[in-house]
């Protein structure tokens, strides 16, 4: 019996001593795991800011055929600093602008149409700036899509044009890349519909 009473206290001793030694991997276990969780928390991830090509178009993809879009519309959006081509309410293009800066360079608001007027290049002695490839829309020349700003000889101005798709920075026209503008210039229609806002 003696021997039983042994056998039976080594067979505890044996039950506790695992269930303690797992206890004690199971909260080192814990400890590295939470570990690394905080560790991969304490550092935040950057931001990827996109650098912004106002020589280029503004997608990776191809340009919308508008023949294949007839109803298509332009959808300027002044908060955001974007210009969405839109057939219905399904973007087929989105392109960085730059709109008008405030009360007296604002940006008109509402819905407007491409009008007849068009160019590739003019320069506005009063404001010491103009731009290539140019459309009317609201005031038959007053208000345009264009490219980035340039000077009198045609050379874009650099400071301004890096403002584009960041802030508005324009006299009340929407400023395009120099592609998109291009593009503009020589796709959308005399009639497009024109919403601002």
């Amino acid at each position: 019996m003696r021997r039983f009473r042994q056998l039976v206290v080594i067979v505890i001793l044996v039950v506790v001593a695992g269930l303690g030694i797992n206890r004690v991997i199971q909260h080192s276990s814990a400890d590295k795991a939470a570990t690394t969780q905080t560790t991969k928390t304490a550092t935040p991830k950057k931001a990827v800011v996109k650098k912004i090509n106002w020589r280029a178009p503004s997608e990776d993809k191809a340009y919308p055929n508008l023949k294949n879009h007839p109803k298509a519309w332009l959808d300027v959006n002044t908060s955001k600093q974007r210009v969405y081509i839109k057939d219905g309410n399904r973007v087929l293009y989105t392109m960085y602008c730059s709109t008008g800066t405030g009360k007296e360079n604002g940006t008109p608001h509402g819905t407007f149409y491409i009008q007849a007027e068009r160019g590739k290049f003019f320069y506005n002695q009063s404001s010491g700036e103009g731009a290539k490839y140019w459309v009317s829309w609201k005031d038959h020349g007053i208000y345009l899509f264009h490219s980035v700003p340039t000077d009198q000889n045609g050379k874009f101005i650099k400071s301004e044009a890096e403002e584009l798709g960041k802030n508005a920075a324009s006299h009340g026209c929407v400023r395009l890349s120099v592609s998109d503008a291009k593009w503009v210039y020589n796709n959308v229609p005399y009639g497009m519909k024109v919403v601002i806002h």
